[in-house]
């Protein structure tokens, strides 16, 4: 065969896998949308988010061969990202900074639910101390995954754990809160609120720049965090560019739910079917234990209890910070909490582990 030859036969190789991930990608989002207008339909809360997710996961758990590319999620987090720094104008950052010790006390509650959780997985679920103690930790699902991998932890089990809870918060949590009714404690959209097309391209190309420069210097949750902060550096400094169009929103969340579906596997519950109930147990105890905190704290720091129950509630940024823009319920504040969290968890983690390590080690106990 001549090398003319082979390159064709290389070339129609080529072609049908790239159209058989295109067709899959768009059976994905076919799937994703159809879940999120039924969703809508229904009347449930935050259908974009919750109608692609469970749509999707419940198809992808059947065996429907859909697919979601990790774009998909880089573009939802970036929706997400730009729209809660529009949020940030110079009295919210001042309300922010008020309530700093409430801050710092979210931050020691997540390392605390960790180790409650590290125990549980332990003692009940039979994970050894690492795999568990990445499994158990409060921050973003990929880091503890890669924190995992690099201290020999398992993976898998990490993964499992992550999406399990997450699964459970984003379903519980809205509708907990649509149950009891505490919608739109905040009516006031802080923040720009005209959309301007010349404006809204400029802050695009700053956010997506921030995110790449984010992502380059391997720092957690890029997409989120880097748009974030360049929104949030315009809005404190009274910038006004552009707001983000309702449909852009609602596609952020689509997005979000379509990559947080795709994420299970028809085995998914099958692999691991007690650490999985463990896990569903603890992340409801979790959730419990978040709602009676943040009803207890909110006389004495001032606030809605709504809003501290989603700040403290263990679930994603993405996910968390939706439920109280839609609801409208302290959106800056909960991003607070949950942000300085997440990077409090994923700076702290590793270390800890290290110092937990050792000290096992001097007792005679496996790492």
């Amino acid at each position: 065969m001549s090398r003319e030859q082979e390159r064709a036969a290389d070339a129609s190789a080529v072609l049908p896998s790239l159209a058989e991930r295109a067709g899959r990608l768009a059976l994905g989002f076919t799937i994703a949308l159809a879940g999120a207008l039924l969703a809508v339909w229904i009347g449930i809360p935050l259908p974009w988010l919750l109608g692609a997710l469970l749509l999707t996961g419940l198809t992808r758990m059947a065996g429907v061969g859909s697919r979601c590319a990790k774009p998909v999620r880089n573009a939802g987090q970036w929706v997400i990202g730009t729209s809660l720094g529009l949020y940030f104008t110079p009295l919210v950052a001042r309300h922010i900074i008020d309530h700093t010790p409430l801050i710092l006390f979210g931050m020691v509650y997540a390392l605390i639910l960790g180790l409650i959780g590290t125990w549980v997985l332990q003692r009940f679920a039979g994970l050894d101390f690492r795999t568990a103690w990445f499994s158990a930790a409060i921050g973003g699902a990929s880091e503890m995954v890669n924190l995992a991998e690099h201290h020999g932890a398992r993976a898998d089990r990490v993964v499992s754990v992550h999406s399990m809870r997450v699964l459970i918060v984003v379903v519980l949590v809205p509708f907990a809160f649509q149950w009891w009714g505490v919608a739109g404690l905040d009516p006031d959209i802080p923040g720009p609120r005209a959309v301007d097309m010349q404006g809204l391209a400029a802050l695009f190309a700053g956010t997506c720049a921030t995110a790449l420069l984010f992502r380059r210097l391997r720092l957690p949750n890029a997409w989120v965090l880097g748009p974030m902060l360049f929104a949030l550096l315009l809005t404190v400094n009274e910038i006004e560019w552009s707001a983000l169009p309702q449909w852009v929103s609602w596609a952020g969340q689509l997005m979000i739910g379509w990559s947080l579906g795709d994420r299970y596997r028809p085995d998914f519950f099958r692999a691991a079917p007690r650490l999985l109930s463990i896990v569903a147990v603890l992340t409801c105890l979790m959730i419990a234990g978040s709602f009676v905190l943040g009803s207890l704290l909110a006389p004495w720091v001032g606030l809605p209890a709504p809003t501290l129950i989603l700040g403290l509630s263990p679930g994603g940024i993405a996910e968390m910070t939706i439920t109280a823009k839609v609801l409208q319920l302290g959106v800056p504040l909960v991003t607070a909490l949950q942000v300085t969290r997440m990077v409090f968890v994923v700076l702290t983690v590793g270390p800890l582990y290290r110092w937990q390590a050792r000290r096992r080690s001097q007792r005679g106990l496996s790492s």
